[in-house]
């Protein structure tokens, strides 16, 4: 009888994980890898900042070439979208109508960024989540002098703002909260990101946008009206005490600010819409087990699986790129697994009685991400977001070297640092791998730190 595939759905950082580790696990049956995008599997990290700057090309971006994916022997989808899943027959439905059966199934679909009403129907409005769409942008940017309003002042805005104002651009950076990034990293390191931003010449503002204003299509243009403005209801605030804010008031008390060029960088949704069988749980991403199991045979990973994380004792979901591969891994170990103990992963060639003997492990990983704005490099380990408590330490300010402790409960869960050496970021990390309670973890994160 002829082996059913093992499907991953995504060609993202972590659906290429997952393949690779099937096939390294010992999975020689067929392995399909199915993909939205026409492009073999990238990263997406470099997209807001290396890629946008101009300093990297498209092809740099890539995961693997056409030949390092050669040995895994795919049957390679792109350009392909799933439209359904039969959880009990762990049948896939494709865009095109084909329907096939797998003995196993992982999901990596990531997530799709937000957008705003009408937005994608006005010229010089953007998102920047695929490659496609970043060189997009990056060709409107591309000679400088453009006034860019970036609606969204989380890590992506951030970064984005801070690529635009290096090439030259005047920056207007928009957030519903006050200061950039707070919601990930606390108000206290983000009023340190507003300083570094204000020094740099963005204009930062509070508000929530209203609408956009246009003019007339370039009748050499895509026929589309063009952005001209963004209006924030109620007139918006400035930022911080003294800075220009540009623009003047529009009907209703609504600030307007000018704008070539808008991005909007207003968080993004689990791409799960495609999955309506009520076997599964699609509340913010795909709940899944400590397992990154969602249903049998049927597991995920990456930015759009939200798991039950062993450590911290309840579901989570992270949008970071060291998780997407972690992850992947993970979810191929533990469906190899699984499949095993039902007798059905074709065995490798020349395996025997020695073969090692698979289990599944729970997924229990120290959460980590960075982000780079200009020359400054902030690194986070464990949980920073929804942290009750947090202490920020300016450590040096002038080398911009600092240190945040984030809480939750009486206990230590994350901790973030900038400018500081390898050897102390690891230490960190060692500190912050289990939850300790605040005081303990306070005394061992500043042993670490001033041992050099």
């Amino acid at each position: 009888m002829t082996t059913r595939p093992i499907a991953v759905v995504g060609a993202s950082a972590a659906g290429l994980a997952a393949a690779e580790a099937l096939r390294r696990g010992g999975w020689r049956g067929p392995l399909t890898l199915i993909g939205a995008e026409p492009h073999l599997p990238y990263d997406r990290p470099p997209l807001s900042k290396q890629l946008l700057h101009g300093a990297w090309e498209p092809d740099r971006l890539r995961l693997r070439t056409e030949d390092q994916l050669a040995p895994l022997d795919l049957d390679l989808r792109l350009g392909t979208r799933a439209t359904g899943l039969d959880v009990a027959t762990r049948t896939l439905t494709l865009d095109g109508g084909e329907q096939f059966g797998c003995a196993g199934v992982i999901i990596a679909t990531g997530v799709a960024a937000r957008t705003l009403p009408g937005a994608d129907r006005i010229a010089g409005v953007h998102t920047l989540r695929t490659l496609d769409e970043a060189l997009a942008l990056r060709a409107r940017l591309a000679g400088g002098g453009r006034r860019l309003v970036v609606v969204g002042n989380g890590a992506l805005g951030c970064e984005a703002a801070a690529v635009a104002r290096e090439l030259g651009h005047e920056v207007t950076l928009v957030g519903i909260e006050e200061t950039p990034m707070a919601a990930a990293v606390g108000t206290e390191v983000g009023a340190l990101l507003a300083a570094e931003h204000r020094a740099r010449g963005v204009r930062l503002r509070t508000g929530v946008v209203d609408g956009f204003e246009t003019a007339p299509a370039d009748p050499a243009g895509t026929g589309a009206p063009r952005v001209t403005a963004v209006r924030l209801a109620n007139g918006g605030t400035p930022a911080s005490e003294g800075v220009a804010t540009g623009g003047g008031e529009g009907e209703g008390g609504a600030s307007r600010l000018p704008a070539d060029l808008v991005l909007l960088a207003i968080g993004s949704r689990p791409a799960v819409e495609w999955l309506a069988d009520p076997a599964l749980d699609t509340t913010d991403g795909l709940r899944c087990d400590a397992y990154c199991a969602a249903a049998p045979g049927i597991y995920a990973a990456g930015d759009v699986a939200r798991w039950d994380h062993p450590v911290h004792g309840r579901p989570l979901r992270f949008e970071h790129r060291m998780n997407a591969t972690e992850q992947g891994m993970a979810a191929a170990r533990n469906l190899l697994a699984e499949l095993a103990e039902a007798a059905t992963v074709p065995a490798a060639p020349g395996a025997g009685d020695d073969a090692p003997t698979q289990e599944r492990r729970p997924f229990a990983p120290v959460p980590y991400f960075w982000s780079d704005q200009y020359d400054l490099k902030l690194q986070a380990y464990g949980l920073t977001a929804g942290a009750d408590q947090v202490e920020a330490t300016v450590l040096d300010r002038a080398e911009r070297r600092l240190l945040a402790l984030y809480g939750r409960d009486g206990r230590a869960v994350g901790v973030l640092a900038a400018g500081l050496p390898p050897r102390q970021l690891r230490a960190l990390r060692a500190v912050i791998a289990t939850p300790l309670p605040w005081e303990e973890a306070r005394e061992r994160i500043g042993a670490a730190t001033a041992a050099g």
